[in-house]
């Protein structure tokens, strides 16, 4: 779920993060990480951003503004320091394989929840059980597709039980969505935590403590001095984040000094503006953030489930869309130069990732074509215009989102192939509805949730008995599961780079998904604000522990 432009340094950083998680990953503890620097400096800032939590429960969010609270709050066993994608363990005193299919933690002694509550294994056992037990359709379940069970055989030890051997992705889920270790005594584990339950309950053992809470209002945060992870102590005591539905607030604000910091996210003009401001900095970092269009195999035009289905015209329907949509003309025109062309599944840079997408569709260069995708509707017998309901959301993916959407529905319609529905909806409607097939092609935008191109894959392609894709829009593809899992386990690295490879080929072929821009994490900054420049990294997490004043 979450972003990168510096090609080079993200194919490094891929590579690197695929060789240690191949090994065993020991490390002693000491809580003195990257975002430490020898102890909190004190003082207090202010954050803003157009992000909206959906939920404090990891159980039951797979999104952006809800994971940037977690990395906050929460205690990880593995994570990545400020400035590295690759995971080290965090409150885990050592992480290894102790067998093929046993993935063996250790904690460090003496864990407390900002309650007082002792963290031990078992809390850490409940945290993964009760997210396979929720199962919330907008949670990150799928992330623990290859987890067969968890003992905690003594207060400091875990052990998890994959279903396949040498997964060479699973330390990485440990730092995701997925990996908060949450209080067994705060929490059900039958059903979503309140937020406000969350907050009184003080369920907190990262480098922060939430001590104000106002949902996508005002959520006010205060170091932890009992935190003993990876990260260190934050530069800041105090950290304040102001909510906004208007971008164009966050803006005036960061311009007037009202706020310190405004991530997450501002317009393109914005930021060009904002260049231009010396009382601010534009600070930018590697981002893996992806935008493609989602089909609904059952209810698209031609659709499993419609009155005309006909799998093959269904297909000529989405390859006429992937011949028509103009990258660069969106990249330009609505995101001025933050976000490029994409051209596949995986994030330009990353290991593994090609242009499956660049020499299939289109003029063949990365282009539009409008005869190419006339031809392909005709053989397949498909009239012309094809009615095609496109749904977007109005408040998650940045306040550009409109123009986006406005500038595709022209790019498909001024051919006369295809005459569009485009309607809206705001996030916490919109999340519920696209996994009810209410939507027969939709927006979304990926954020990672670890710079591996597994991570571009599992979540969206991989279905099993036990694994089903996030997207839940019913594509299958046997072929493809069975390279996915394939990838996942192979150790050798130039081997694992061809099997991903193969994996876009294929869903080049079968377009569940047309992915067509990639961008850049951006934060702007007050003059005294430094630490930006740490955060915005490979790892994709935005770690308020390294930003401080003066």
């Amino acid at each position: 779920m979450r972003s990168v432009s510096n090609g080079g340094r993200r194919a490094l950083a891929a590579g690197a993060g695929i060789a240690m998680t191949a090994l065993a990953l020991t490390a002693c503890g000491g809580g003195s990480g990257s975002g430490g620097s020898g102890g909190s400096s004190g003082g207090s800032l202010t954050i803003g951003t157009t992000d909206v939590i959906v939920t404090l429960d990891p159980a039951g969010s797979y999104d952006n503004g809800s994971f940037t609270v977690m990395n906050q709050v929460y205690p990880f066993l593995m994570n990545t320091a400020p400035g590295s994608p690759d995971v080290q363990p965090d409150i885990a005193e050592s992480a290894d394989f102790s067998a093929p299919t046993d993935y063996t933690v250790k904690l460090k002694s003496g864990l407390k929840f900002a309650n007082g509550h002792d963290l031990t294994s078992s809390d850490v056992k409940f945290s993964f059980d009760r997210i396979l037990k929720i199962n919330d359709e907008n949670g990150p379940a799928s992330l623990l597709g290859n987890l067969a069970s968890v003992d905690a055989p003594d207060d400091t030890t875990v052990v998890f039980h994959l279903k396949t051997a040498n997964d060479q992705t699973f330390a990485q889920v440990l730092s995701t969505n997925a990996g908060p270790i949450v209080d067994e005594e705060v929490f059900d584990p039958n059903a979503l935590t309140p937020d406000e339950d969350i907050v009184k309950g003080k369920a907190f053992a990262g480098p922060y403590t939430i001590t104000s809470y106002k949902k996508n209002d005002l959520v006010s945060y205060e170091a932890n001095p009992d935190y003993q992870g990876l990260l260190g102590k934050p530069k800041t005591d105090k950290v304040n984040v102001k909510y906004y539905s208007d971008a164009s607030n966050l803006k005036l604000d960061v311009q007037q000094g009202n706020i310190d910091v405004a991530f997450r996210s501002l317009t393109a003009t914005d930021i060009a503006d904002l260049k231009n401001d010396d009382k601010v900095k534009v600070v930018t970092g590697p981002g893996g953030e992806i935008r493609y269009i989602v089909f609904n195999f059952d209810t698209m035009p031609y659709g499993a489930k419609t009155p005309e289905a006909d799998p093959a015209k269904a297909l000529a329907v989405r390859q006429a869309v992937a011949d028509l949509i103009d990258r660069k003309e969106i990249a330009d025109q609505v995101y001025k130069g933050t976000y490029t062309p994409l051209y596949s599944f995986v994030a330009s840079g990353l290991t593994g990732a090609n242009d499956a997408l660049k020499s299939l569709y289109g003029d063949g260069q990365g282009g539009p074509d409008a005869d190419k995708a006339a031809q392909r509707l005709q053989a397949a017998g498909v009239q012309t215009p094809v009615p095609l309901s496109l749904q977007f959301t109005t408040d998650h993916y940045g306040p550009s989102s409109g123009d986006e959407y406005a500038l595709i529905k022209s790019q498909l319609e001024s051919t006369g192939l295809f005459q569009v529905n485009l309607q809206s909806t705001e996030w916490t409607q919109y999340s519920k509805d696209r996994t009810a097939d209410v939507y027969p092609a939709y927006q979304l935008g990926w954020f990672p949730d670890f710079s591996d191109a597994d991570n571009y894959l599992t979540p969206f392609f991989l279905n099993t008995e036990t694994t089903q894709s996030f997207l839940a829009n019913h594509y299958d593809n046997p072929a493809i599961d069975q390279l996915i899992q394939q990838e996942q386990t192979t150790g050798d690295p130039t081997q694992r780079a061809a099997i991903i490879g193969q994996i876009q080929d294929a869903e080049a072929q079968d377009l569940s998904t047309v992915p067509f821009l990639q961008g850049s994490q951006v934060a702007v900054v007050g003059k005294d604000v430094t630490g930006a420049d740490t955060t915005l990294d490979p790892s994709f997490k935005f770690r308020y522990g390294v930003l401080a004043k003066g």
